[in-house]
């Protein structure tokens, strides 16, 4: 499968190139600059590319099987609504239907009709970010007709750790663990990432990723 990552040199993309090489998959992957990029991979092909304008999205998006956006929201997550419509506007006149759009946490149900973000003791350095990532996962629901999309959140914390190889899936709701934890390893997450591509199962559809 040839797969195209926007934002390949991020925490998450990193690790879903690694994955989609490790299981044979051709990479390539779309940075603003790819001179900065520091001991590039030589197997990855990197392409210069801006995920917020859909004209380079379907420049380098043409002729792949699947693309995964990986473009991290921060400092500034005002990006996020029109980063999401520039990749359905490019893979629309690109021709490439299959797309995983890496999401946040915060919209997921922590009770009914209460979403992570609306808790009290969320970090208000987050809420602009909590706010966009909303209203980006609305726009793949409803502007993102005729695309096999899937938005995928990981748990309420990510970092950096362990490839094992496991974890649980849920839809909109927030998953935790026997002592209330919800975590996942960036690793990990890419290997939710490269399991929904190969074998789909939430196509049109959010879906969450935790231990």
């Amino acid at each position: 499968m040839k797969i195209v990552v926007f934002g390949a040199t991020g925490n998450v993309g990193q690790r879903v190139t690694a994955e989609a090489l490790r299981r044979g998959h051709e990479v390539v992957g779309v940075v603003r600059d790819p001179d900065a990029v520091q001991s590039p991979d030589k197997r990855v092909g990197l392409v210069k590319g801006d995920a917020t304008k859909a004209d380079d999205v379907a420049r380098t998006a043409r002729g792949a099987d699947a693309v995964v956006s990986a473009i991290s929201p921060r400092p500034n997550a005002r990006g996020l609504p029109a980063n999401s419509r520039a990749l359905i506007n490019g893979l629309r006149d690109a021709g490439v239907k299959r797309v995983l759009y890496v999401g946040g946490a915060s919209s997921l149900e922590v009770a009914p009709g209460k979403a992570l973000a609306d808790m009290p003791d969320f970090p208000e350095i987050y809420r602009e970010e909590a706010r966009e990532g909303r209203e980006a996962l609305a726009i793949w629901r409803n502007e993102a007709k005729g695309l096999e999309w899937t938005y995928l959140s990981p748990a309420a914390e990510i970092a950096s750790g362990n490839r094992t190889g496991k974890y649980r899936t849920t839809g909109d709701k927030l998953l935790v663990d026997d002592k209330g934890k919800s975590f996942i390893t960036f690793e990990d997450y890419a290997v939710a990432v490269l399991d929904e591509l190969e074998r789909p199962q939430y196509v049109a559809k959010r879906f969450g990723v935790a231990y």
